[in-house]
Parts: structure tokens; C-alpha cells; sequence
């Protein structure tokens, strides 16, 4: 019997080859988008989008915005899979009310990011980029630093990463603090360390390293505004690994600036949404206390394909009616009445 095969369009790169034969031997065909070099989906105006995506029943997607408008002129796209966790840039009302589902691959980049969590952490406290740079200029100067060893760690937001996270700190004996919106919803793991729930200004006037976890909501954008880094230490050393509206960056390079605060780790930065802030991004990535990496915690081989494999299996879950993991739907228009 002739099966229709369904259009599935990946418009990120690094999408492996098990995850494309596990939607080929679903039925579906994959057609990945070329990308110009050096840039990601979410640089696709509205247009190239619909030439891209014309008759796709799934697409798995990186950074592009999904607009309503986006959603309305693609009948036939049913799912929306999120290589990732974040889905800020997508309009989930409107995915809602147009009947379409949009998935994240929950747990997939965990490993990665809390990885690289701790590798900013380290880089920073231990100033690997200023020393590097120094060396690079002929100085062999030795100067002291600090232990991230039973230092006290303020974790905001606390899902699968920050709970990673916290693992991988009980390995250095860090005092750890926690702020979340739901205490209740953290997973127990064996091995898990004990932590301490506190409020947000506790966690901030306490801490010597704050990592931010939190999704990006209009409840949760610029948390980390001018009055929480003047609440933090001035020793201390903020991570944003999550999304940069979460940290007001311009606020930041001032407080780093003043020495309201001693450094920063930062992966993602306001201006990769907001190109206004494209100026204050280059004048953190000038300072010597600040490490940064252009988006890439979650871009290890490993979790790559832990993403792409989950983003597959929400596409095969929905095109073909069966159970999706419930902890990677955000939206199933499909229930609407």
C-alpha cells in the first residue's frame, strides 16, 4: 500500500544522521535548510521562512521567530520541534489557537549546558581569559584568584539544568542556594545535594556566584536588572547561560564597569534578539572579568544528538497520533476544543 510520506524541514545545523534515519524510517523525509555561513535560522526574514517550510508537516527549529503570521500562511505544519528549551521566540497562543502542537526536547542539552555552566564559573574565578591575554602580551606576572571549592552558589530557577547543575557542584563542596518560581518541582535524584530555598534577594546578597536558569517570560525579563547586581557582592561572579533578556546587559557592563560586581560568565547576550544592544555586547566582550561564548553551551556533539533525537521523536509522536512525552509539550492545539 502507497504511504504519503510527510515533509519534515530542519532549519538548524548539526542535525546527525541517526535522527534523520529515525524520521525516515517513520515516514518522513527530511529536508534540512542551507543555511548562509556563519548564520542561524533566526536570521531567516518571514519570507525565506515560507519558501522554506511550503507543505512541511513538522519543522524542527533553532532560534527563528514563529509568528502568528508565520503560523497562518503554513496549513499544513502541524508540529513546531524546538532543538532545545527555550521557546520565547515562539507565539505559543497563536500556535494554541491555530491547532498546531510546539515541543521542546526537554533533557536533551542538560548535560551540555550545565558542563559549560561550570566551566564559566571556573574560567572566571580563575581568570583564564585575562591571564591568556596577559601571557599573550608578554606578561608572565603571577597573581592570586579564588576556589570555586565551598564557595556559596545562588541558582535561579531550578528545572532539570539548575538541578544539573547543583549536582555537579556538589563535587566542589559549594554551599548551595536556590530561588524558583516551584520548589516543589525538582527531581530526586540520588546523589542530589542538599539545598537551601531562599528568597531572590537573599540568594543575590549571599552568593558569590549567581547562574541563572529561569525561562524568559514578561514576568522574568531583566531580572537581573541594576538594583539585583548592586544586591550582589562585589566579588561575586554572575553565569547566564539561559537567555539573554534575562540579564539587562547594559545595566551589567556598568556594574562590571563600577565594580559593583567582579565578573561575569555569559553564553547568551540581549543583542542575539535586540541588535540595539549590539554595542554594549562588544564592550563586555572587552573586558578582561568577563569569559563569553557565542551561544554554544548546548552545542556539544553528545547533546546535539540528545536534542535532535527528542525533537525527532515529538515530530514522529504528533504526525502519527501517538503519546508525546509530556514534559516536552508547550502547546497541543490539537485539544482545542
Amino acid at each position: 500500500m502507497h504511504t504519503t510520506l510527510k515533509k519534515v524541514v530542519v532549519t538548524q545545523r548539526f542535525f546527525d544522521a541517526a535522527a534523520q534515519e529515525y524520521l525516515q524510517d517513520h515516514g518522513c523525509t527530511v529536508e534540512i535548510a542551507e543555511l548562509p555561513p556563519g548564520e542561524a535560522d533566526g536570521n531567516l526574514t518571514h519570507e525565506q521562512l515560507v519558501d522554506i517550510l511550503q507543505g512541511a508537516s513538522a519543522w524542527i527549529v533553532g532560534h527563528a521567530r514563529v509568528t502568528r503570521e508565520l503560523m497562518a500562511v503554513l496549513p499544513d505544519l502541524k508540529v513546531i520541534s524546538r532543538r532545545g528549551v527555550g521557546y520565547d521566540r515562539i507565539d505559543c497562543e497563536a500556535a494554541k489557537e491555530l491547532g498546531k502542537v510546539v515541543a521542546i526536547a526537554a533533557g536533551g542539552n542538560t548535560e551540555a549546558v550545565a558542563d559549560h555552566v561550570v566551566a564559566l564559573m571556573l574560567a572566571g574565578i580563575r581568570r583564564v581569559r585575562d591571564f591568556h591575554t596577559r601571557m599573550i602580551d608578554g606578561c608572565w606576572e603571577i597573581a592570586t584568584t579564588g576556589d570555586l571549592h565551598q564557595k556559596t552558589v545562588g541558582i535561579i530557577g531550578y528545572g532539570h539544568i539548575g538541578q544539573t547543575v547543583a549536582k555537579r557542584l556538589s563535587g566542589f563542596d559549594c554551599r548551595i542556594l536556590v530561588h524558583t518560581s516551584n520548589p516543589g518541582s525538582a527531581v530526586e535524584w540520588s546523589g542530589m545535594p542538599v539545598v537551601q530555598y531562599v528568597d531572590l534577594q537573599t540568594l543575590l546578597k549571599q552568593s558569590d556566584v549567581v547562574t541563572v536558569h529561569a525561562p524568559l517570560t514578561p514576568a522574568t525579563r531583566f531580572l537581573i536588572d541594576n538594583a539585583a547586581l548592586h544586591a550582589m557582592k562585589p566579588s561575586a561572579f554572575l553565569v547566564n547561560t539561559a537567555r539573554g533578556g534575562l540579564v539587562e546587559d547594559a545595566h551589567l557592563l556598568q556594574a562590571l564597569r563600577d565594580g559593583a560586581i567582579g565578573g561575569a560568565g555569559l553564553d547568551v547576550f540581549v543583542s542575539e534578539a535586540n541588535p540595539a544592544y549590539a554595542t554594549v555586547t562588544q564592550e563586555l566582550l572587552a573586558l578582561p572579568n568577563v569569559v563569553a561564548t557565542p551561544h554554544t553551551a548546548a552545542s556539544t556533539e553528545q547533546g546535539l544528538a540528545r536534542t535532535n533525537w527528542v525533537a525527532a521523536e515529538a515530530v514522529v509522536a504528533v504526525l502519527s497520533g501517538s503519546p508525546i512525552r509530556a514534559d516536552c509539550v508547550i502547546v497541543d492545539g490539537r485539544l482545542v476544543a
